[in-house]
């Protein structure tokens, strides 16, 4: 990185949920990434589980890692950064009242050797689980409240990033600019050569977006461009500029789970700003980790189709609202054949559910 450049802060948003073991493994990895400038904010959604003493035992020192070792991403996460690192514990009240931020100031100077943030960890009850939009949701607004950054970047618990993935991000956006959200290739961890998301293509008259690159490795990808604009972005890994912030707002809470993303895309790109997908940012992505073991789960597939109804109805002009709800309507009967034939028909009346919803809602 050139040491004669000003790096503005950026904030990096964790949201857990009953998955405190992803989140350690994930903060291991942020915690030695080569960006001079973060700070951690870590949001638990009420976490029936005990996540947060979880999380504090870990910045502590007591409680150790375990990464596997035959497992290739292992040296992301190992050996543990250097404990105790300091942190500060809000509730969401004392977030939005924006009490008790000096404390922060104070514990820089305990920052121990190795760990590359110079800011403590910020960890933050909501009280409720406020769903993904509504987590993230209260650290975004713990940033606007502290109105001393310049972009933050949601990222899921159940990543792992490499050293340099957040600077690489952050290096696109100070080249293109504020007006523009970024995310980067995310591969799926349980295989880490294969793609799982490598730029987004929503399609309006279809309501549908997809993942370009899918299920390819990454030898079989070949990049004409770094850094390519796109039209959507998943909000597994994002980087939203303060600017874009202050333009759009916050993400939609009413989705809860799922598409809220798409519908920040959407805004982002019909307000004629950019969505950029910087190649070369990379992470790793325990897919569905969150709602299961399955990629697809009966959570999932409620929560995904009753979104998708909702944000065709309250987002798309008229014409092409009315080719997405066709389009959705007939490819149904195939689609549920196909799980019916793959003895998964949990997807099938969870998907007739999230439908009924998505138009009654």
């Amino acid at each position: 990185m050139n040491k004669k450049m000003t790096y503005p802060k950026v904030y990096i948003i964790l949201l857990n949920y009953n998955n405190w073991a992803d989140t350690i493994e994930c903060l291991e990895s942020v915690l030695r990434n080569d960006y001079p400038n973060y700070q951690v904010v870590v949001v638990d959604n009420n976490s029936s589980n005990n996540s947060m003493e979880y999380l504090k035992a870990w910045a502590e020192g007591k409680l150790d890692v375990w990464v596997n070792p035959s497992n290739p991403l292992r040296s992301l996460s190992f050996p543990p950064v250097s404990k105790p690192i300091p942190y500060v514990s809000y509730t969401r009240e004392e977030v939005e009242n924006g009490k008790n931020f000096d404390l922060e100031e104070k514990l820089k100077s305990d920052i121990p050797q190795g760990v590359t943030t110079k800011y403590p960890i910020v960890f933050i009850q909501s009280g409720n689980n406020l769903g993904f939009a509504g987590g993230n949701n209260i650290g975004i607004r713990y940033a606007l409240t502290k109105d001393d950054f310049h972009s933050v970047i949601l990222l899921n618990n159940d990543t792992v990033i490499k050293r340099d993935t957040i600077s690489i991000l952050v290096n696109a956006q100070l080249e293109f600019g504020e007006q523009a959200i970024y995310g980067g290739r995310i591969y799926y961890y349980s295989a880490p050569e294969k793609i799982w998301y490598d730029g987004g293509k929503f399609n309006e008259w279809m309501g549908r977006t997809v993942h370009l690159n899918m299920g390819k490795l990454k030898t079989e990808v070949k990049n004409s461009q770094d850094i390519k604009e796109v039209n959507f972005i998943t909000f597994c890994y994002v980087l939203i500029p303060k600017f874009i912030l202050e333009k759009i707002g916050l993400l939609d809470e009413s989705y809860f789970m799922y598409v809220e993303d798409l519908d920040y895309s959407y805004k982002v790109w019909k307000s004629g700003y950019k969505l950029y997908h910087v190649v070369n940012s990379e992470v790793w992505h325990k897919v569905s980790a969150s709602s299961g073991k399955k990629e697809v789960s009966e959570f999932s597939a409620y929560w995904i189709m009753r979104n998708r109804v909702r944000f065709i109805i309250s987002r798309l002009p008229y014409v092409k609202k009315a080719s997405a709800i066709f389009f959705l309507i007939m490819t149904r009967p195939v689609r549920f054949l196909f799980f019916y034939i793959n003895e998964a028909k949990y997807i099938i009346n969870a998907q007739i559910r999230g439908l009924i919803d998505g138009f009654r809602k």
